[in-house]
């Protein structure tokens, strides 16, 4: 059982249930580092640690790659690049896909949704005036954001920047899913801060997770077989002001205090949990019909 808050570290566990051992003298492969920065463990039962250390290592150097287009912290990744400069040519397309389902969100959520919302963060994480809040704010703007295969190009160059902290989670989540199926491992678990449930548990019963509210206290358990769930809470951190880390770009305040949301792919969910902590509740609806294979599991 997995209780789910958001938080951002990697788990793995995977059923290997075409080996002929029995699932009670099977072995398991086991390893902890750091993956997105933060501790990571990785599970593999009805594998030796010989025969798992090809795929963890794979597992890091594909982690390793995607922080370099994805990562805030690192200074030469692709975003970092992209909010110094204001410019980026020749964007990974990883990239340029979790773009395009950003303006979907966007779209769908009347603009609620917006990465362009990176310098208010940092202003609010800052301590930043009143006023520079409000310029920081003048600054976003989703659709002045230009996104083409060969370059993605900033309004306002030294100010606007963007975030994918609502989204790139669950887009790396899928990413270590697709490669652990390259391996041939077709019940996996993936949790990274996001949830991508594959198959079936070794002893063939679903993958199950808990839903947890505001509190840390469980909400709700699911079953889940292909397919991935994702919640935000908009106070689970606070910026330097106080404030919720979700933020819109109106400057109201996020109408629910935790969401889920299960979908296919963990990248949706993630937008989607996201987006809608920013929608009221009588939107919901209208925001998921636009994601026809998403469901809501939990709000609060």
């Amino acid at each position: 059982m997995i209780h789910l808050s958001r938080r951002r570290f990697l788990s793995i566990s995977a059923a290997c249930a075409a080996l002929p051992t029995s699932a009670a003298t099977a072995p398991t492969a086991r390893w902890r580092g750091t993956a997105l920065g933060a501790a990571a463990s990785l599970r593999l039962e009805g594998l030796t640690d010989a025969q798992a250390a090809p795929i963890v290592n794979a597992i890091e150097t594909e982690v390793a790659r995607l922080e370099g287009i994805f990562s805030l912290y690192r200074p030469e990744s692709e975003l970092s690049r992209l909010n110094r400069d204001g410019h980026l040519f020749a964007p990974a397309p990883e990239l340029l896909t979790v773009l395009s389902l950003c303006t979907a969100l966007h779209d769908a959520s009347d603009g609620a949704f917006d990465p362009s919302i990176q310098p208010v963060w940092y202003a609010l994480a800052t301590g930043a005036s009143a006023s520079e809040v409000r310029s920081a704010r003048e600054a976003t703007g989703w659709h002045n954001v230009s996104i083409e295969t060969a370059a993605i190009r900033l309004p306002q160059p030294g100010v606007s920047a963007l975030t994918l902290n609502g989204i790139a989670q669950g887009a790396i989540t899928d990413r270590i899913a697709a490669l652990l199926r390259s391996f041939d491992l077709h019940d996996v678990l993936v949790d990274m801060g996001e949830i991508a449930a594959m198959g079936q548990r070794m002893d063939g019963r679903q993958w199950r997770v808990g839903l947890a509210g505001p509190e840390g206290s469980v909400q709700k358990h699911l079953s889940l077989r292909d397919r991935a769930v994702a919640t935000s809470a908009p106070e689970g951190t606070l910026l330097g002001s106080g404030q919720g880390h979700i933020l819109n770009p109106n400057g109201s305040n996020p109408f629910h205090k935790t969401l889920s949301i299960s979908a296919p792919q963990a990248v949706i969910a993630d937008g989607l949990s996201t987006a809608l902590c920013l929608v009221p509740h009588q939107q919901v609806d209208a925001v998921l019909r636009n994601f026809p294979d998403a469901k809501l599991e939990l709000l609060i």
